[in-house]
């Protein structure tokens, strides 16, 4: 290439460079997950952006802040990054976990933090920072460091998060006699209480938060580990074996008092049993004499019905035989009585000698006559007795 070709070559690579310059500070790309703020060159005016797309710079100074960050207190390889509480019984711990902020959406608060901080470093370490640090240092007095490892841990965490996002608490302090779960003797300590506005029932604020005031939110704190000192930690732990035998010995009087429970209700079930025994072979004597009743009922009733059945006959037999007495005299009977009279008095008489060997006297006269008018005398006797009327009636 000759001198001139080369001198149009740079030319041409300058120009280049030069609007790739100018273009970069003409427009912006903004990510999803950040929010910008331009200063115009000019007037210094500052316009925000929460969209995501290329933006208009117009050479102005761009400063980007995440949406959200976390912000940790934690063991980051050698560097330790807890934070150091202390309770009210004079135990300490290091409280390790993390939280994370957002920025506000509004133009006028992102304008506000980014006037007063500049960037999102300063927001952290400034703001969130230095109100988690002010919220953890007077939360622990809220308790003591025995609590803290139980029964209230979760109330440490949510004395933490509501004074770093709202503001910390006017507290008193006030000592307090209690019995102390290892050596069982008492003793005074000293125990913060949070004052309460009597208006509204609320946790009195010594001042608002920062963190609130720039419009900047606080997501709900976790904390992965409270390490305590060597010796809170062997309170703790013979607080938790005494505990461990109280409930082991409550467990063995609960479960002493179930077993007389049960006992006795056992007691009251064979007894119940016993008693249902007695009470089957009671029903079943009872229904067997109720059977022998309901037997000797019907027998009863079975008497009473073949005796009414009888008389019944009786009178029915009677009231027929007077029927037909009355109706014929009871001719049949008689007849049949006079018939059987008339055939006795021939059979006796038949074995009579009415006729005799030897006659004196007058030939005109027999036995036979004489048979017969007996004879004739004994059935008109007989006819008599029956009342029969032997004349055929006109």
């Amino acid at each position: 290439m000759n001198r001139t070709q080369i001198v149009r070559a740079s030319t041409i690579a300058a120009l280049v460079i030069v609007f790739t310059l100018m273009c970069r500070g003409l427009f912006e790309n903004l990510d999803a997950h950040e929010i910008m703020v331009i200063q115009n060159p000019f007037n210094g005016n500052l316009a925000t952006f929460t969209d995501p797309g290329i933006k208009w710079q117009g050479f102005g100074k761009v400063t980007k802040y995440p949406r959200r960050k976390q912000y940790s207190f934690a063991l980051e390889g050698k560097e330790d990054l807890s934070k150091k509480i202390r309770f009210n019984d004079g135990g300490h711990a290091n409280l390790y976990g993390a939280t994370s902020w957002e920025m506000p959406l509004s133009h006028e608060k992102i304008v506000y933090a980014h006037q007063t901080f500049g960037s999102a470093e300063a927001i952290e370490q400034q703001a969130v920072a230095k109100m988690i640090d002010a919220a953890i240092y007077l939360s622990g007095p809220l308790m003591s460091s025995t609590e803290s490892s139980g029964e209230r841990r979760a109330e440490l965490v949510q004395y933490i998060n509501d004074q770093a996002q709202n503001g910390v608490y006017v507290t008193t302090v006030k000592e307090k006699e209690i019995i102390d779960p290892i050596l069982g003797t008492k003793k005074i300590i000293p125990v913060t209480e949070i004052t309460i506005n009597a208006k509204n029932g609320l946790p009195r604020r010594q001042q608002g938060s920062m963190i609130s005031e720039f419009g900047i939110k606080l997501l709900p704190m976790s904390i992965s580990e409270l390490k305590y000192d060597g010796i809170v930690e062997n309170q703790i732990k013979q607080r938790q074996e005494a505990t461990t035998q109280v409930q082991i010995s409550q467990a063995n009087a609960k479960r002493a008092e179930q077993d007389a429970i049960t006992a006795a209700k056992q007691g009251e079930a064979n007894a119940a049993k016993a008693r249902w025994q007695q009470e089957v072979i009671k029903a079943k004597y009872v229904t067997e004499a109720q059977q022998k009743l309901e037997v000797q009922k019907l027998a009863t009733q079975a008497s009473l019905l073949y005796e009414q059945e009888q008389t019944n006959i009786g009178r029915g037999d009677a009231a027929r035989k007077k029927a037909v007495f009355m109706a014929d005299g009871a001719l049949e009977q008689k007849l049949a009585a006079l018939v059987k009279i008339n055939i006795a008095y021939a059979e006796h008489m038949g074995d009579q000698k009415w006729v005799p060997d030897i006659t004196f006297g007058s030939s005109g006269s027999s036995g036979v006559s004489n048979y017969q008018d007996f004879t004739s005398i004994l059935t008109m006797q007989a006819a008599k007795q029956l009342g029969l009327d032997l004349q055929q009636k006109k």
